[in-house]
């Protein structure tokens, strides 16, 4: 099946060609999206100031910017999906209801991390919430993802396996790999490619000959389509449908997010391969967390109440960072726990 074009990449002009507006959302979805979003900025923009602080170590890469994707996806999933993504992963954690305090506890190598404070940002998992990790070796959660469709499949379960991944990542060759098997044996798995426009630093017009991501899976008969990975929801209606197709055991979907990240690569990463200019662009015209401020305010929702949601999500990250910096480190006997003999 052929691919389709949804919309325009983040920070460039949607052509008016007549194609219909995103479904819209009810109050309690959008202040939903709202408060979940907000969760993932705040959180982010705490972490990145933890990592300032040398509070915390390794590597570091933010979400900002990109929320609307993950908290779209997930208003269209149920209990028993599984997620699996790459090494941008805290705003996946918290979407799929992960606490707070135990994803700051582990950035910080604290005790009461996922991974008691063993395993840091690249490696938390939570077999309760579904959430089989972020990777941080480019395109291995996309073969490991396809083996959870796999495995639903195996089960004979209505399960769906999301697996997300960069535009960066999408020229693996492992990722194509994937792509051939889930056909195959029609495995319900969605593949997500979060396109934010410069992968580890350099634009994509320069390092992939083939810029609609959503093509991807043409050779293998998979279909796909481009979102605006701005508007929460746009996603939500595309994942609908790739949940729809895969549940109804017709095989894989590719969607590619058209998104945005509006830090570095990582945090040592100075982003000057773009302007100041065309970031505060996008910021100002396509933010996704305004977008839900801004209909919720047409809607009738006070900008006190909104205010209120703020200052709600500001006092979780804040009690998580508290947490973070004051829980105990692990004892080093921890060295020699969860060790394959």
């Amino acid at each position: 099946m052929a691919a389709t074009k949804k919309s325009a990449p983040a920070g460039q002009a949607s052509s008016n060609d007549g194609k219909a507006s995103p479904p819209e959302f009810t109050r309690d979805q959008e202040l939903h999206a709202l408060r979940d979003m907000l969760l993932i900025r705040r959180f982010e923009e705490k972490a990145g100031q933890l990592y300032g602080m040398g509070a915390i170590g390794g590597f570091c890469h933010l979400y900002i910017g990109q929320e609307a994707v993950v908290v779209g996806m997930q208003m269209a999933l149920k209990y028993g999906d599984q997620i699996i993504t790459g090494y941008r992963d805290h705003g996946h954690m918290l979407a799929c209801g992960m606490d707070a305090n135990g994803v700051m506890a582990e950035l910080t190598g604290r005790r009461g991390g996922y991974s008691k404070g063993k395993g840091g940002s690249m490696h938390m998992f939570s077999r309760e919430k579904h959430f089989y990790g972020g990777h941080g070796i480019v395109g291995a959660q996309v073969s490991l993802g396809t083996g959870l469709a796999f495995a639903n499949r195996y089960r004979e379960n209505d399960n769906v396996s999301v697996a997300y991944f960069g535009d960066g990542a999408s020229n693996q060759g492992q990722v194509y790999e994937s792509f051939n098997m889930a056909e195959l044996w029609k495995l319900p798995v969605i593949y997500v490619i979060e396109n934010n426009r410069y992968a580890m630093g350099t634009s994509v017009v320069r390092s992939s000959a083939q810029t609609d991501f959503s093509k991807r899976g043409v050779s293998f008969n998979i279909p796909g389509e481009q979102v605006d990975g701005m508007d929460v929801r746009a996603v939500k209606a595309a994942a609908d449908k790739a949940v729809a197709w895969c549940r109804a055991g017709k095989g894989p979907y590719i969607l590619e997010m058209q998104t945005y990240r509006y830090r570095g690569h990582s945090m040592s990463d100075p982003a000057k391969y773009r302007t100041r200019e065309e970031v505060e662009k996008i910021r100002h015209d396509q933010d996704p967390i305004e977008q839900v401020r801004n209909r919720l305010l047409e809607l009738k929702v006070s900008e006190q109440d909104l205010k209120a949601i703020d200052a709600e999500v500001r006092e979780i990250v804040n009690a998580s960072a508290d947490f973070a910096q004051n829980d105990p480190e692990p004892d080093a006997s921890e060295l020699y726990t969860d060790i394959y003999r």
